[in-house]
């Protein structure tokens, strides 16, 4: 059941283009890029099926309902 709507999917991929074109210029290093990359993993892998475990825990959703 998919929970993420076109926009914060959009959203999330753009994010993630920032942290790795900070990584890769090498604005963002160490530990807090490591773990930035960690995150942008999941970011890009929950807007790549559409659903956030996070959303569901809290009983969010951004998906249209029409």
């Amino acid at each position: 059941m998919k929970n993420l709507g076109t926009l914060d999917r959009a959203l999330r991929v753009i994010a993630v283009a920032a942290i790795v074109i900070a990584y890769a210029t090498g604005n963002l290093t160490g530990t807090p890029g490591v773990v930035l990359l960690l995150i942008a993993i999941v970011l890009l892998a929950t807007a790549a099926i559409g659903f956030c475990p996070a959303y569901r825990l809290i009983g969010a959703s951004t998906c249209d309902k029409s």
